[in-house]
């Protein structure tokens, strides 16, 4: 009985300890971008040409949020760490499989892809999840812009757990077809692209 005292007491300590390092580790973050910004001000502020280069490069640029979240997890981790918090196992599912079918036709913008049925699609590239809903020609669709920039669409997928703004790996199960049929579109800054080129 004692035993599961001390278990019960050294598991508690475990929680508070990891608890208490994703504070610190959140904090430590927030100062360092509340420092960086403060930087970036006082030298917008004190030298003229810099500021205006600054200025015409952010109105200017069109920047990928995907590409920023990439850099910003490789160096500074998730923004909120709180994954494993207080669940001592350490599994997790793993799905990371490759895009498989049976055949490919041109369809509107992109392609129709074959594949068995209720396929589960895998995503091709890592990325963040800008768009879930209907569109007309592709059913329910799921747009990853991933993180090179392009903005792949997964059409006529059920079953998601898929949500707005996560960030999606290579291989992550998106859902699976309704049908035996994939719809797939590529596309850069408004312009489609051959599929061909990408899968």
């Amino acid at each position: 009985m004692n035993q599961y005292k001390k278990n019960k007491v050294n598991s508690k300590n475990n929680k508070k300890t990891k608890l208490n390092k994703i504070v610190f580790s959140f904090f430590n973050r927030l100062l360092l971008t509340i420092i960086i910004f403060l930087l970036a001000l006082i030298i917008c502020k004190s030298n003229i040409d810099i500021k205006n280069k600054i200025y015409k490069y952010v109105y200017n640029t069109n920047f990928k949020f995907s590409e920023f979240n990439k850099i910003y997890k490789k160096y500074l981790g998730d923004i909120i760490p709180v994954d494993n918090v207080l669940d001592n196992s350490n599994e997790k599912e793993v799905f990371n499989e490759k895009l498989n079918y049976k055949n490919a036709s041109i369809y509107k913008d992109g392609v129709k892809l074959e594949v068995s049925d209720s396929y589960l699609v895998p995503a091709l590239k890592s990325g963040i999840v800008v768009y879930i809903g209907n569109k007309d020609e592709y059913k329910n669709t799921i747009i990853i812009q991933q993180t090179n920039g392009i903005d792949v669409w997964y059409g006529n997928i059920t079953n998601t757990t898929i949500k707005m703004y996560d960030y999606i790996e290579e291989g992550t199960l998106l859902g699976e077809t309704k049908d035996n049929y994939l719809y797939m579109v590529f596309a850069k800054e408004g312009k489609f692209l051959n599929y061909k080129d990408y899968i």
